[in-house]
């Protein structure tokens, strides 16, 4: 098969969380382990750091990454979803894994594997990233979880670091329809007698993280948000915490033997951007007006991005807006302003929910627009409304950022 065919394949052979959602989630252990040893346990090879939290783990991961390489160290980092191109998940010193990886990866599953396996889109993709991290020789990979933690494939490593960001209600179906369940999950992580570095946490989260370290004997380590800030190429707001949570995995790993000097970290936080791909985190891709997107999704999420936008200058804001069919909407649209022009779409992903019904439950929260079929088309509209003065964001869905977000940065 060529890249194309084998992407094909990828999507459409095994059971895929960005397009049918709880129906591609396989809890357990028992593939990803078949798996390993087919490719001879590959995360063997290199050491790693384990990375969950129900927001802001893809950032840290990324800024984890950044000041390593930073320091001198050659970098794995496994992240998702994508945005634009698969092989944004699969990253060594920030560059994309080749085409010619990837092929080779499924092609050998095939062969060997398909007939007796048939692991998850997820499962798959977390056994080439770490092949492909022991083939390129990587001193360390940071690995972001993908669901949850206990149960999630990636959570068959022994990392030096576990880390993790936060916890709030999200993917309920899967995780628990509590905090101290969706925590429970997320400790999942943490590993005996290793040290994990624990986010902002709410008392009930942070009572169970506490819990099952101390069950672990893995020493326990808090960020601390009162730290002098660095300047980062991130400007979300809520980038505030994940970095004091980065700053805290930074320490701890120089004290396991990680020369990391300031000066690695300045410029690692500097050179996020450039360094890991990291795209999509309150990213500004338009100028008069201005345009902002952001990948935040989640109760939370939208909750700190309703919060910037309320300390954002502007004349008129309009919001473009779609979200999966799975995302709690009840919670998330009273928390956007009501003073706003919305533009409702949806994204040409199955799990979309429609821009029509969107638009119908936003109308009864006080938030007035009109809906549109495409991302595109929903721009394009509050891009003819708008004058030079105005804001206008696009969010509310990973796959609605990825339909706008242009290949250039715009600094």
């Amino acid at each position: 098969m060529d890249y194309a065919e084998t992407l094909e394949y990828l999507f459409t052979q095994t059971p895929v969380y960005q397009n049918i959602g709880s129906k591609a989630y396989k809890p357990g252990l028992d593939n990803v382990r078949q798996l390993d040893a087919i490719y001879g346990h590959p995360h063997h090879n290199f050491s790693s750091i384990h990375v969950a939290g129900t927001n802001g783990k893809g950032s840290t991961s990324h800024l984890i990454a950044s000041c390593l390489q930073s320091a001198g160290y050659r970098v794995g980092l496994f992240t998702s979803p994508h945005l634009k191109d698969f092989r944004e998940r699969i990253r060594v010193q920030g560059a994309c894994i080749p085409q010619e990886a990837v092929i080779s990866f499924v092609d050998r599953f095939r062969n060997e594997a398909a007939d007796r396996i048939q692991p998850s889109f997820f499962e798959l993709t977390t056994l080439m990233a770490f092949d492909w991290f022991a083939q390129a020789k990587v001193d360390v990979a940071v690995i972001e979880v993908g669901l949850g933690g206990r149960l999630d494939s990636s959570n068959i490593l022994s990392p030096i670091l576990s880390v993790i960001t936060n916890v709030s209600l999200d993917h309920t179906a899967l995780l628990g329809n509590t905090i101290p369940a969706i925590a429970f999950e997320k400790a999942g992580i943490i590993k005996p007698h290793t040290p994990v570095v624990l986010g902002n946490m709410l008392p009930e989260a942070l009572e169970v993280m506490l819990q099952q370290a101390s069950e672990k004997e893995a020493p326990v380590h808090r960020a601390d948000p009162t730290r002098t800030p660095i300047p980062c190429a991130l400007k979300g707001d809520y980038q505030q915490e994940n970095t004091a949570t980065v700053r805290t995995a930074l320490d701890v790993l120089q004290t396991l033997g990680y020369a990391i000097a300031p000066s690695a970290i300045h410029e690692g936080f500097a050179r996020v951007i450039q360094q890991t791909g990291l795209r999509g985190r309150w990213e500004t891709i338009g100028l008069a007006p201005r345009i902002i997107c952001d990948t935040g999704h989640n109760e939370a999420g939208i909750r700190s991005i309703a919060h910037q936008l309320k300390n954002s200058a502007y004349d008129r804001l309009h919001i473009v807006l779609g979200v999966a069919n799975d995302k709690d909407v009840p919670h998330m649209l009273p928390l956007l302003p009501k003073e706003a022009r919305y533009y409702f779409t949806k994204a040409a992903t199955p799990r979309s929910l429609s821009e029509t019904a969107l638009q119908d439950i936003a109308a009864g929260m006080g938030l007035e627009g009109s809906s549109y079929p495409s991302v595109v088309e929903a721009l394009n509209a509050a891009k003819k409304n708008s004058r030079p003065e105005d804001l206008i964001f696009v969010g509310g869905s990973n796959f609605v950022v990825a339909e706008i977000l242009p290949d250039s940065i715009l600094v």
